[in-house]
């Protein structure tokens, strides 16, 4: 078996890389470097290149060879990221202004792989969306500058090529994939007025009829926007800091839907509270949403917006598709206790449910069988280390940092889609040497004068079990709407009352009567087709119901009330008017 896949590993033990499943050792082709000040590591799109700042210089290596092909003197640098075709690294560190409160030297910076000669120096003041954007083929980069949106082609960055100008444009994706590029921007509310998401395709930008689609919204301090991998669509999670209700200290989420052919819809929640997580599924044709109140629910819709599967309620706040699509992993990381739902996608089926205690990141490799949970410092400072699982369940590796050393930093080598297709789901767990990670679970508090009592199981709120939402063969598309089953109740109430009369003229009417004393309840519902009508028998035979209750109770000897007495009197009145009402029909 050959190694497919190597995670670099950045802690204060310096940087190194591991090699992936099966052999789990260190890379002997990367010399680990040792230093404490690794701050920054990226891979290229394709998983070829690699580069680290090491508090000294930025480095370039080839993965496969570990030949060292750039070094850049930049011991300032702090975020790296390559162009996808590996043309140019973009190197960021840290804004300051000169002495004299004069503007400051450019720290963005754009070398070429080539030549190692910067090709362009920009100011760039805020982390924050600091990498410039580029479509799949490089043919356009776009970046924010003061509220608007500068395109560049060909990494020529000495022209601007094509500006978006909105009000004030706060952010912006560029979609994934082949030509033609589009972009969606946000632009937030201000004065009263919505803010709202727009869809452009390059270069038309001009003109109030040039945007694909359009969505506005309130509510929204900030927004992410989602495009799917095929660029059709985009999902916009929209933020406000406050929920003003007091309901959630999260603030308050909307989930928006919006296609490149202009349609657009508020994607409806089942469950109040905030959204968690919103991923696409590879296919770029269903989505999955986690939201609610804990215990979450988790979603799956599809591009009408209806659910398609509900995985019911649970303990989790996040949702991760192997990059192939055909697993989903829904989990309960960060304050939950890190156990996992690791789902076949076709079938809907439930795999394994591993546990990863004390996770803070989570990630799947290309090959869409293993999974890297990781416990790393700042989120939590203790316990630090990483574990390699197959999704079937079985933990395969583990490695937990030695004591007063801290891990910040562990993912996969990226590769490019279609290398690993996706393969069939497997039921039965993979061997593994390490036994699973299954956690003590923890004991409820019991108060001193119920710890030698026997265990009443008691539970706040009862899960809600997985249901497939999909309409079945047969019956219509769409599940149909309140009015729509209203007037659907009231067509099959005429016609049952139809058949039924039928039916009488047929037999004759000459039928006993039931006797009085018998419960009128026990009678078949005969439906007259007028819902008032229908509601007045169904209230006197729950009246007449109750009576029989009270009646039965005096029978055993217990002492009743004045106004029940009067009910019981009642009674004959009742059965007279049931019986003008069901005469009517």
């Amino acid at each position: 078996k050959r190694v497919l896949f190597v995670l670099p590993v950045r802690g204060s033990e310096g940087l190194y890389m591991v090699n992936g499943p099966p052999s789990f050792t260190e890379s002997s082709a990367f010399q680990r470097d040792s230093g404490k000040n690794c701050r920054a590591v990226a891979f290229s799109k394709d998983g070829s290149l690699f580069a680290w700042c090491n508090g000294e210089k930025v480095n370039v290596v080839n993965v496969t060879s570990a030949e060292l092909l750039r070094s850049f003197d930049l011991p300032r640098a702090v975020c790296l990221g390559f162009s996808p075709k590996n043309t140019i690294l973009a190197t960021w560190q840290a804004y300051t202004t000169a002495k004299d409160g004069s503007a400051g030297v450019p720290n963005l910076q754009l070398h070429d792989l080539k030549t190692g000669k910067c090709l362009k120096s920009f100011i760039q003041k805020k982390i924050q969306n600091w990498c410039p954007c580029w479509a799949d083929d490089e043919s356009v980069c776009a970046r924010n500058v003061n509220n608007e949106v500068h395109f560049f082609q060909n990494n020529d960055f000495n022209t601007i090529a094509n500006k978006l100008h909105l009000q004030k444009v706060n952010d912006f994706v560029l979609s994934p994939g082949a030509q033609p590029t589009k972009v969606a921007v946000y632009v937030p509310g201000s004065k009263g007025a919505p803010s709202f998401v727009r869809l452009y395709q390059y270069p038309n930008f001009s003109g109030p009829q040039s945007a694909l689609a359009n969505k506005s919204f309130f509510k929204a301090d900030k927004v992410t926007m989602l495009w799917n991998k095929k660029a059709t669509a985009v999902l916009v999670i929209a933020s406000t800091e406050v929920d003003k209700t007091g309901a959630s200290y999260y603030g308050e989420q909307t989930l928006h839907y919006i296609a490149t052919n202009g349609e657009s819809a508020v994607v409806q929640l089942p469950k109040n509270g905030p959204i968690y997580d919103v991923v696409w599924s590879p296919n770029s044709v269903e989505f999955c949403a986690v939201y609610g109140f804990m215990p979450a629910k988790a979603t799956v819709f599809n591009l009408k917006c209806d659910p398609v599967f509900d995985f019911g309620t649970g303990p989790r706040n996040a949702a991760y598709y192997s990059p192939q699509g055909h697993i989903l992993v829904l989990a309960g990381f960060g304050n939950l206790r890190g156990q996992m739902e690791v789902w076949d996608v076709k079938n809907y089926r439930l795999v394994s449910k591993p546990v990863a205690s004390d996770s803070t990141c989570f990630a799947w490799c290309p090959d869409g069988e293993h999974i890297v949970t990781a416990t790393c410092a700042p989120r939590l400072r203790v316990s630090n280390g990483y574990k390699i699982w197959h999704y079937t369940g079985s933990l395969l590796h583990s490695y937990e940092v030695p004591p007063n050393e801290e891990m910040w930093q562990v993912f996969w080598q990226p590769c490019l889609d279609g290398v690993f297709p996706p393969k069939a789901v497997k039921y039965q767990a993979v061997p593994s040497e390490l036994p699973g990670a299954e956690p003590k679970p923890a004991l409820a508090y019991r108060p001193p004068a119920l710890r030698n009592k026997p265990v009443t199981s008691s539970k706040l709120h009862e899960d809600e079990p997985p249901q497939n939402m999909k309409p079945q063969s047969g019956s219509g598309d769409k599940p149909l709407s309140k009015t729509a089953l209203k007037n659907q109740r009231k067509h099959e109430a005429k016609k049952a009352a139809k058949q039924e009369a039928k039916a009488d003229a047929s037999q004759g009417t000459s039928q006993p009567s039931a006797p009085q004393s018998a419960p009128r309840s026990a009678a078949p519902a005969a439906a007259s087709g007028d819902p008032e009508v229908d509601k007045k028998i169904k209230n006197l035979k729950k009246k007449l119901k109750a009576i029989e209750q009270l009646k039965e109770q005096a029978a055993a000897g217990k002492q009743l009330e004045k106004n029940q007495l009067e009910k019981i009197q009642k009674e004959t009145a009742l059965l007279q008017e049931l019986e003008d009402l069901e005469l009517g029909l």
